[in-house]
């Protein structure tokens, strides 16, 4: 049985985007918040792809996790609480994570090329919300990222990046809500867990997002 040949989403109004491909959620930096899998090899692969998505024509964007060192969902800024707990905090769950990415601190910093982004936007900037979507924060707050995208006429997102049952999973589901049809990488992503990661792809796909296995569905390997 043949393969399915490589889609070939249209350029013009097509986007890549980024999620979250920082020190402090990678092996490689040894990062307060690694992901399984995010060694060197992952992000050579991840820079390799991006760049040939670049060259290949299509728009690239970033998000950015940025927080301010009282965050409030780091554990250490509240008193005998530990990494992993949850707190009700004004009607909402919130977890608590290790400090990371830090604004102005090495581990924060994207480690793909930034000369390949047309823009990075920052979350969770808020001190008071976490912010696992690109999109917007947990009160509802939004970036700037869907009117980025919307003024260049995008209509389509490739996205990849870190973690898929985190926030490349709330950025997917929120561009879905925000009318964009979405795609995504599988092998461009890693999860913090293998069973919340594969309830998140059967969520995502369940939502309308297109799950491909590898940039080879999208550009056609010419070598």
């Amino acid at each position: 049985m043949r393969d399915k040949p490589a889609l070939k989403p249209d350029r013009t109004h097509t986007a890549v985007l980024v999620v979250d491909v920082q020190g402090d959620f990678t092996v490689l930096k040894n990062g307060s918040l690694a992901v399984q899998g995010t060694d060197r090899n992952y992000i050579d692969l991840v820079n390799h792809a991006t760049q040939q998505l670049k060259s290949a024509g299509y728009k690239i964007f970033a998000t950015q996790d940025m927080h301010p060192a009282e965050h409030i969902s780091f554990h250490t800024n509240h008193q005998g609480r530990q990494p992993y707990e949850t707190l009700k905090l004004e009607g909402r769950t919130q977890m608590l994570w290790p400090p990371h990415c830090i604004r102005n601190t090495p581990n924060a910093e994207i480690l793909i090329d930034r000369k390949l982004f047309c823009a990075v936007v920052e979350k969770g900037t808020d001190p008071d919300y976490d912010s696992y979507s690109g999109f917007s924060d947990d009160r509802g707050r939004k970036t700037e990222l869907e009117n980025i995208l919307k003024a260049k006429g995008i209509n389509t997102i490739i996205i990849y990046g870190l973690a898929t049952d985190y926030c490349v999973k709330a950025t997917a589901m929120d561009a879905v809500k925000s009318g964009f049809s979405v795609i995504l990488i599988e092998n461009l992503c890693r999860g913090v867990d293998q069973n919340t990661s594969l309830a998140a792809l059967k969520e995502m796909s369940e939502a309308g997002i297109k799950i491909v296995p590898s940039l080879s569905k999208i550009i056609e390997n010419k070598n």
